[in-house]
């Protein structure tokens, strides 16, 4: 934004008003809503959280050198500002960093990629990234940033001479992707897969089905939709003025081509691989060779520990679909004994028991060896597993206490669950009584 934009042009971006500073001064280099960040180039945009108003930190912001700020009228009265420093007042800072984002996303003109679904959203804007990479100047989504405020940090963040943005499109609820598109404007939309996940907001799969269909409605007419072959819930939103894209089972894109490898095996990942290869492709792009894929942190990362233990750390998220293809690929890759840790599945509404209860069979029906379960609806997954090996913890904690002295030589140990019951502990603890070995990524 440096080299394009000046202060004047910044806050006629924001749809603000300029309070201090002088319009014709240089723009800022990054955008940032944590105050603690905010360095020589930011703009700090104060938004409201659910217990802070970011706004109350706009000084904070100013004194340790930021660019400038962005806030409400109220917070912008009475700034003590550094000289050069920039003071601009909107009306509402999450609807005014929405806005900016598009206006740069118009201004940088390059291709956009959004990918979106139930389970794998993550390790396939990961993949597209990774096959992209060498052939265009891409900016893919960061870790989790995938929402209102997320994404448009984003495409903020990116340089202006990229020529493609991955990113990612989380939900909760109705109208959320619908507005992510908006601000994206995508030329391709993947929608990897729709499954039981945020039920107790959205009710029924269908529903979930309906807001994932959100991308598809928001692409332009002739843009590429990327859909599953198999997925009947996604037809009623697939429209005739778009190339549509199926892949996998019953789609055009059922197999990688011969000669492209990726670093990783399992039936799920090399779904969302056909998907990503879909994604690249509508932009002209064949990917060949080794792909490097770096996953982003807690979404299936496989450590390789001393005494030849391997840890599969996929404990940032977990719902009905992802939980069972995580415990399929642990059951075909473990070279010695199975265990899987597995935390409580969240927000899957009045039928979370059963949930429950079925992930405890699918357990048993893929042999894993030792179960562990953290937390009270996890636990409703002992009786079905029935195996007598089979711990039922209360929380992360007990269960990071426990699990050094339960795992032996050769195991392969997978720690799942959703991101509230706190996992990553379990997974620093193996870690610390068994260190990872030399080089022991993969």
């Amino acid at each position: 934004m440096r080299d394009r934009w000046t202060a004047g042009q910044v806050a006629e971006a924001l749809g603000g008003t300029l309070v201090a500073g002088d319009p014709l001064a240089e723009g800022p280099s990054e955008a940032v809503v944590d105050s603690r960040k905010a360095t020589g180039g930011s703009l700090f945009f104060g938004v409201a959280g659910e217990k802070v108003d970011g706004g109350a930190f706009a000084q904070a912001a100013l004194s340790q050198g930021a660019w400038g700020v962005v806030t409400t009228a109220v917070h912008s009265q009475g700034l003590e500002v550094p000289e050069g420093g920039v003071v601009i007042a909107v009306d509402d800072p999450v609807a005014a960093l929405a806005q900016m984002a598009a206006r740069w996303r118009d201004e940088i003109g390059c291709a956009v990629i959004a990918v979106t679904g139930s389970t794998g959203k993550t390790s396939t804007k990961d993949t597209i990234a990774g096959m992209l990479a060498g052939a265009r100047r891409t900016v893919a989504t960061h870790e989790n940033f995938n929402t209102e405020i997320g994404l448009p940090l984003t495409i903020l963040g990116a340089p202006a001479e990229t020529e493609v943005l991955v990113l990612e499109m989380a939900m909760r609820g109705e109208g959320q992707i619908a507005e992510l598109a908006r601000i994206a404007r995508p030329d391709v939309g993947v929608v990897v897969n729709v499954g039981p996940v945020h039920l107790e907001l959205l009710g029924s799969v269908e529903a979930v089905a309906r807001a994932k269909a959100e991308l598809i409605g928001g692409l332009a007419e002739d843009s590429v939709a990327v859909v599953p072959g198999d997925e009947p819930l996604l037809e009623p939103y697939l429209r005739s003025d778009l190339r549509i894209v199926r892949f996998g089972p019953g789609g055009e894109i059922t197999e990688l081509p011969e000669g492209l490898e990726l670093p990783f095996a399992s039936a799920h990942m090399r779904s969302n691989a056909l998907a990503a290869l879909a994604a690249v492709r509508a932009l002209g792009v064949e990917p060949h060779g080794r792909i490097e894929v770096e996953l982003s942190q807690m979404r299936g990362q496989r450590l390789l520990l001393k005494e030849n233990v391997v840890v599969i750390n996929d404990c940032y998220n977990a719902n009905p679909m992802s939980m069972n293809a995580a415990l399929d690929d642990l059951a075909q890759s473990a070279s010695g004994r199975s265990v899987a840790v597995l935390g409580d599945m969240r927000e899957l509404g009045a039928d979370q028991r059963r949930f429950h209860a079925e992930l405890g069979a699918h357990v048993r029906e893929m042999g894993i060896d030792v179960l562990v379960t953290v937390g009270d609806l996890a636990g409703l997954a002992g009786p079905p597993f029935g195996g007598e090996d089979l711990h039922l913890l209360p929380d992360a904690a007990a269960a990071a206490e426990l699990i050094g002295s339960l795992i032996e030589p050769g195991d392969t140990v997978l720690i799942k669950g959703s991101r509230g019951v706190g996992l990553e502990v379990v997974a620093d603890a193996l870690c610390e009584a068994l260190p990872p070995a030399a080089g022991g990524d993969f």
